[in-house]
Formats: structure tokens, C-alpha cells, sequence
């Protein structure tokens, strides 16, 4: 009894820590305030003054699989359909091709560095996904009046682009583990399996979840209890049925998040409120939980961070230029658009995958991923105003 409750009064304290000082310091200092919460989850970890050992990455990959379903549904939620209409092309060529060339250009360097090419091709699947809580989080309080087509695309990209990182993990993952069973055939029915199947669930689970609360009408409180409990049930059930349960979960939420817009009951007004805040809550369990997770004294620094350079200033660049030039967006947009690919807690979680699996090496894919995360939010996330400014993309 005394360890339980030890842990309720940790995790509250950690928790309030990182809600004042992501508060403080994204107003004082403008730092990213997700990059607040990663930094004290490790202040907090082994390698801190807190001096909190947490190396259970079966906890991890639960805690990390939950906190994502809840971010991932809170964005669906909150994507209109006057968004997916403006930006449904381009963010899908973003979060499909662009996603694959971005894990290529860093398989390719990684492979120059020495390494293997497979592995090589993991760390860049990894890392390439935009992370839909940072990019959300860093463009709705920026406080720039952004063209709508540019801010609806890099929403709605951030929200596509996990579930085709995770197939791509997984595949190399399978790749590494077992080549003899590996080829481009099996490749293209998973890759099939994995979005259709996803892309299906999510619609009929979405209607589902609608239908629910047209029929049962429930009041303000259980109203968001019967849309998370359906959430879950969509993911889980994805996921077994080994489809994409992140696709399955955003889709699922653009739909409630439609049904929530047409009904003007005290329900509806609670909903998104409510989803926002759990969404916070999702993120800074997150971070904080990778910020202990990582072990800062077996980091490699230096070769992680030339990786980090080569994916913010090469390989996102390369992927968004041939997505976007060819749609309208101008050469200043476009790179604005390349600039905003922050990455976040995803690429971490992912890293985690490998590590479950026995993937040989996985340490260092793990400790690449967090070196490419704070390099990416520290260089982008504190840059993202004055880049707008200089490309003259705000309005």
C-alpha cells in the first residue's frame, strides 16, 4: 500500500512540475513546451538529480500505445472536414512517399556510416514521422496567421504519417529478424493489410461511436467516457486484427469529431474540452515517461546528432519539395512546410518496438531517436516564428 501510493504522489508531482515549468519557460524563454517535459522526465531519470531507474520497456511501449491513442483521436477530432478538403492530397503524399523518402535519404547516410542497411533503413522509418502533439501543440500557440491550406496539411500530415512509420518499422523490424521470409510481395499485402484494413475499422468504428451517441443521447459526463472507451475498442481491435490502430483511431475520430459538430447539446460543448485536456494529460504522461526512459551517459552523441542535422536540413526537405512544389504550394511555403517537421515522442516510442522484438542493436536505434528528437525540437520547435517571418509565409 505505502509503494502505491509513493507512486500516486510521484506522478502528481512530476506532473505538476512539467505543466508550471513547460508554462514558465514556453513563455519566458520560448522553448518548446513538450521539450520542457522531456527534459524533466530526465532530470527526474537515472542520470539526474531524481535518480529514478525506469528501464521497463514492455510499460513503456503500454503507456506510450495509450498516450498515443488518446492524441491521435483528441486530432481526428479536431480535424473539420473543411480541412480534409483543403489539404487531404497533399498530406497523404506527405505522410505516405514523403515518409518513405525520409526514412531512405537517413538509411542511405546511415548505411555510408557504416552501418547495416536494413538498420540503417529502421533508424530513418523510426525517426521520419512528424509528431501530430508537437506540430499541433507548436502551431495552434504560435499565435502566426498561417495560410489555412499550409496549417491544414501539416495537421493533418502529423496525424497520417504514424500509422505509415509503424508499417514500416514493423516491416524492417520483420526484415531484420527474419530475411528468408521477407519480399516485395509480402511487403505490398501488408502494406494493404495494414491501411485498408485500418482505414476500414476506423470508418466503421467512428459510425459506430456516432450512432451511439445519436441514439443514446448521454449527458455531458458520460458523453466523453462512452467516445473513449470507443476509442480504445478501436485501437485494440485493429491492432489484433493486425491492421493500422492508429489509422483506425483518426479516422474513427474525424467522424465522432463530425457528429460532434452537427449536435449543439451541453454534450457536444464538453466534448472537445475534454478531449483537449486528456490530450495534455496523454502528452505529459508521454514525454515525461521517455525522459526517464533514456539513459543520457550510453548516448553516442555526436554521430546521432549529424543524423539529426541530415534529416532536418537533406532528407525532410527532399521529401516535402516533390509533395507540395507540384500542388501550389510556393517554394517559400514548401520549406516552411519542411521546417514544421518536428518530430516528438513517436520516434521514441517506435524505438521501443525493436527493443521488445530482440532486434540486434536496438540500444543504439533508441538512443539515435531521442538524440534526433531534442535535436529537432530544440533547433525547429524554437525557430518555427522566426523561420516564418524570414520565408514571409504569414499572413
Amino acid at each position: 500500500m505505502q509503494s502505491a501510493h509513493e507512486l500516486i504522489l510521484l506522478g502528481g508531482v512530476l506532473a505538476l512540475l512539467a505543466v508550471l515549468a513547460g508554462l514558465v519557460l514556453s513563455r519566458r524563454v520560448g522553448a518548446p513546451v513538450l521539450l520542457v517535459f522531456l527534459v524533466l522526465g530526465m532530470l527526474a531519470g537515472e542520470d539526474g538529480p531524481g535518480g529514478i531507474v525506469y528501464n521497463d520497456h514492455a510499460s513503456a511501449y503500454f503507456i506510450g500505445s495509450a498516450a498515443l491513442a488518446v492524441i491521435l483521436f483528441e486530432g481526428g477530432l479536431n480535424t473539420s472536414l473543411a480541412a480534409l478538403r483543403l489539404a487531404a492530397l497533399p498530406a497523404l503524399l506527405l505522410a505516405t512517399l514523403g515518409t518513405a523518402v525520409t526514412a531512405g535519404v537517413l538509411g542511405l547516410v546511415a548505411w555510408g556510416l557504416g552501418m547495416n542497411p536494413l538498420f540503417g533503413l529502421l533508424i530513418g522509418a523510426v525517426v521520419a514521422p512528424t509528431d501530430a502533439a508537437v506540430v499541433t501543440v507548436m502551431l495552434r500557440h504560435s499565435g502566426m496567421r498561417l495560410p489555412p491550406r499550409l496549417v491544414a496539411t501539416l495537421e493533418v500530415e502529423s496525424g497520417l504519417n504514424d500509422p505509415m512509420a509503424v508499417f514500416l518499422t514493423m516491416l524492417l523490424v520483420e526484415a531484420l529478424l527474419a530475411p528468408a521470409e521477407f519480399s516485395p510481395g509480402h511487403a505490398g499485402l501488408a502494406f494493404l493489410r495494414e491501411m485498408g484494413g485500418g482505414l476500414m475499422l476506423g470508418v466503421a468504428g467512428g459510425a459506430a461511436i456516432a450512432w451511439l451517441l445519436r441514439r443514446l443521447q448521454p449527458g455531458p459526463g458520460l458523453a466523453p467516457a462512452l467516445c473513449l472507451a470507443g476509442a480504445f475498442t478501436v485501437f485494440g481491435g485493429a491492432q489484433i486484427a493486425e491492421t493500422s490502430g492508429f489509422l483506425a483511431l483518426y479516422v474513427a475520430g474525424i467522424i465522432v469529431g463530425r457528429e460532434v459538430a452537427r449536435d449543439t447539446g451541453p454534450a457536444a460543448e464538453v466534448m472537445l474540452p475534454f478531449f483537449e485536456a486528456l490530450g495534455w494529460l496523454a502528452q505529459i504522461s508521454l514525454f515525461l515517461m521517455l525522459g526517464l526512459l533514456v539513459t543520457p551517459h550510453d548516448i553516442d552523441v555526436l554521430p546521432n546528432l549529424a543524423l539529426g542535422m541530415v534529416l532536418i536540413f537533406i532528407a525532410r526537405p527532399l521529401s516535402c519539395l516533390p509533395c507540395l512544389l507540384p500542388l501550389g504550394f510556393g517554394l517559400r511555403q514548401s520549406l516552411f512546410a519542411s521546417w514544421v517537421g518536428l518530430r516528438g515522442a513517436v520516434p521514441v516510442y517506435l524505438a521501443t518496438i525493436p527493443l521488445l522484438l530482440g532486434v540486434p542493436h536496438s540500444e543504439a536505434l533508441f538512443n539515435a531517436a531521442f538524440v534526433i528528437v531534442i535535436t529537432s525540437l530544440v533547433i525547429q520547435g524554437w525557430t518555427i516564428g522566426p523561420v516564418a517571418k524570414l520565408l514571409k509565409v504569414t499572413e
